[in-house]
């Protein structure tokens, strides 16, 4: 197993980093965790712990697993198993189960974190203390290594323990590690669902998993909490059709597989959306009134309920207000 990674880490820049977001949500107004309830829950975060798992295999070793929380991606090797994501918290006994019946009880050795939401994050505690290799962007080690106001669901998240926290991390540009036969290909989508977004491409079975930043069929959710806005969703979403063929699979961070057309619908979804935003905003309207004026009148039919889409995005985008005319049409 070679591992290819042409990061730098830079001590300074974690500390100074670090104290940054520390200091910012220690300040931000918030209750304890326990005594909060989220309006919005991604991929099913309370569902019980029952709930079945999906599996679906993808090829004769790579395999798909949905119903956990987000979906999860399991490569299969002879020496062991890399995960791409681990679902919640409290699925993530079942969903390893599953990962060990399929792979013949061969350890995963190996866990790729697509971003530091709690329904893709469920696993690290495990597998990292049982000595996985957690590999992420930067920014994902930082968020779970840090207490989380997240303003839209009305919630707090406390750190993670530092056995849950990456081990293996890069800043910049498109990785590659060996596994299985194949260069698994990894890359970071900057400030797109979050600010610590990437995406995994398995290039012989052409699947390309996107993490949240692909929506599995409603509207998605640039996260502007922890880093995401529209702007630079179209952006992810862009380097994401450079990679895609009319072939590839695309695994969305939770929901259905996704073809090269469906990212391109989101794309022009999130454009159209971003210049009325904009719009709006050099207008000086309110809220209340660029809600009114219907502004996803033409999507809803396809993607659903937009009441927390629209909402972000608006919030969202307040703090690129100098960016948004670079995104329009």
């Amino acid at each position: 197993m070679r591992i290819i990674d042409s990061s730098r880490r830079y001590g300074a820049h974690r500390i100074s980093r670090r104290r940054v977001l520390g200091g910012a949500l220690a300040g931000a107004a918030g209750l304890a965790a326990g005594a909060l309830v989220p309006r919005l829950t991604l991929a099913g975060a309370d569902a019980p712990a029952g709930s079945g798992i999906l599996h679906t295999a993808l090829s004769d070793t790579l395999h798909l697993f949905q119903g956990a929380g987000g979906n999860v991606v399991a490569a299969m090797a002879a020496d062991g198993v890399l995960m791409v994501d681990g679902g919640l918290e409290q699925h993530s006994p079942a969903l390893l189960a599953q990962v060990a019946a399929v792979s013949g009880g061969r350890p995963v050795k190996l866990l790729l974190n697509t971003h530091w939401h709690w329904d893709h994050t469920g696993s690290n505690a495990t597998l990292g203390k049982a000595g996985a290799r957690i590999i992420a962007h930067e920014n994902t080690r930082l968020w779970l290594g840090t207490r989380v106001d997240s303003k839209w669901e009305h919630r707090v998240y406390p750190p993670q323990p530092a056995h849950a926290w990456p081990t293996q991390t890069f800043f910049y540009g498109s990785q590659k590690l060996e596994f299985g036969g194949q260069d698994v290909e990894y890359a970071i989508m900057p400030q797109a669902h979050t600010d610590g977004d990437i995406y995994v491409i398995f290039p012989r079975e052409n699947v390309l998993v996107a993490g949240g930043v692909v929506s599995g069929g409603g509207y998605p959710l640039p996260d502007y909490c922890t880093g995401g806005w529209l702007g630079g969703m179209i952006d992810g979403l862009k380097m994401l059709l450079a990679k895609a063929d009319a072939g590839t699979r695309i695994i969305s961070g939770a929901g259905a597989t996704r073809t090269r057309e469906d990212l391109q619908a989101q794309l022009d979804l999130c454009t159209a959306v971003l210049a009325k935003i904009g719009t709006s905003y050099f207008k000086g309207q309110t809220w209340q009134e660029f809600q009114a004026s219907g502004p996803t009148a033409e999507f809803d039919a396809r993607w659903g309920n937009p009441d927390p889409f629209l909402k972000m995005a608006y919030d969202g985008a307040w703090y690129h207000v100098n960016e948004i005319r670079r995104y329009s049409r």
